[in-house]
């Protein structure tokens, strides 16, 4: 799959079913990766409930600038349920004062458990003014943004999340990984891929394993073509990494933290997993479900069937439903419309063979789009300015 050897069928040696992070033990060492518009409260009780409430569940990407100034909107984002422990939140901001402040907002008001930081969105908006996967090859300012958020977070620990660098001639993840532990944090997760890459080619899993021969000091995830539960155990397998961080793998399928659970522990018990292969009834109860947790998050059962569409093409794919169907689904705005839509298909159908594998975004470029003499020198007093502090995400 993408170039990957085959999955094994039998696992050779078992990976730690836990995953450290601070005083939090993670059990298994799988987390959810903050995806804009996706990872919001629903989604994230659905991965819940079809894990145990196993795993750790990222919030959506909240700027740092947009909490500190308490926008309504960032507010929502980061509200949590009485279920989700431990709370854990992802921050993006360009600015270590900033960044200092958001963090001792979180510690101060009690808004959250676990403390992750975003320097790994490709988006070109946000890298032509120096931010997401472009600031980490400033290593002072990296250094700097690290500094105040460890600083700030009191006994609250504090990750990072980023990609290998800017591009093949750029690579920032080895001398970003040791700042990091200098600096005090506690986990990073490494996308093995650069900006330029965006989400397509292959993720280089040889570099998550470069990062946790490089930093033994405290916990690596690795991230990226992770489509299916064997995918996770077999790169803790072959990287070495502690964990993993699971994004577009499980757009339309919540249930795959469910196969995570079974794979990891079937692996501990030496037995062969057996995961999720549900019918398309089984698919469509879910995606009424979902659209109804964010018709009763939104509080306007419109509103939430209108944020489900952009989930449609994929918990439908490999299925039998029809382009037209498709469509229909993709502008229903109530549940009983969404409903009368699913009642139309075979809802007998069985799990589609090839239906796991890549969802989302697969695009990629050729450049990185940067500010003027931003690659001249990595280690200049480098400041970004508040337009890279943008609503949107990526890793």
């Amino acid at each position: 799959m993408d170039g990957q050897p085959d999955r094994p069928h039998h696992f050779e040696e078992a990976p730690s079913m836990t995953l450290q992070i601070g005083p939090h033990s993670v059990q298994p060492p799988v987390v959810l990766a903050p995806m804009a518009g996706i990872t919001n409260a629903p989604f994230r009780t659905l991965c819940r409930e079809f894990s145990g409430g196993k795993g750790l569940f990222v919030s959506e990407m909240i700027t740092t600038r947009a909490l500190v100034e308490r926008d309504a909107k960032t507010m929502r984002l980061i509200h949590f349920d009485g279920t989700e422990k431990p709370r854990s939140i992802q921050l993006y901001g360009v600015d270590p004062v900033t960044v200092g402040k958001a963090v001792r907002m979180i510690v101060d008001e009690d808004l959250a458990d676990h403390i992750d930081l975003n320097f790994g969105c490709p988006v070109p908006k946000v890298t032509r003014k120096g931010g997401g996967s472009a600031l980490p090859y400033k290593r002072n300012l990296l250094r700097s943004i690290l500094r105040e958020a460890v600083g700030n977070a009191g006994a609250l620990p504090v990750t990072m999340k980023m990609r290998k660098g800017i591009d093949d001639d750029h690579l920032t993840f080895l001398d970003a990984g040791r700042i990091a532990v200098e600096e005090g944090v506690t986990a990073i997760a490494l996308h093995g891929r650069t900006a330029a890459q965006h989400y397509s080619g292959t993720a280089d899993w040889e570099a998550i394993a470069r990062l946790k021969e490089a930093v033994p000091e405290i916990p690596v995830l690795g991230n990226g073509d992770i489509w299916s539960a064997e995918d996770a155990v077999r790169m803790m397998r072959e990287t070495g990494c502690d964990g993993v961080v699971v994004g577009r793998g499980c757009l339309g399928r919540p249930w795959l933290f469910g196969d995570l659970v079974e794979a990891f522990e079937a692996a501990e018990e030496g037995r062969e997993p057996s995961y999720a292969r549900p019918t398309l009834r089984d698919v469509a109860a879910v995606m009424v479900r979902h659209a109804t947790l964010l018709g009763e998050w939104l509080e306007d059962e419109r509103r939430g069937v209108i944020d489900f569409r952009k989930h449609v093409a994929w918990y439908t794919k490999g299925f039998s439903v029809g382009s037209e169907l498709r469509k229909k689904l993709a502008i229903a705005s109530s549940l009983d419309e969404m409903g009368a839509l699913l009642s139309e298909v075979d809802l007998d159908q069985p799990w589609p063979v090839g239906a796991d594998g890549p969802r989302g975004r697969t695009s990629g470029r050729d450049r990185v789009v940067l500010p003027d003499g931003w690659l001249d020198d990595p280690f200049d007093g480098a400041t970004v300015g508040t337009e890279a502090e943008l609503d949107t995400s990526g890793g």
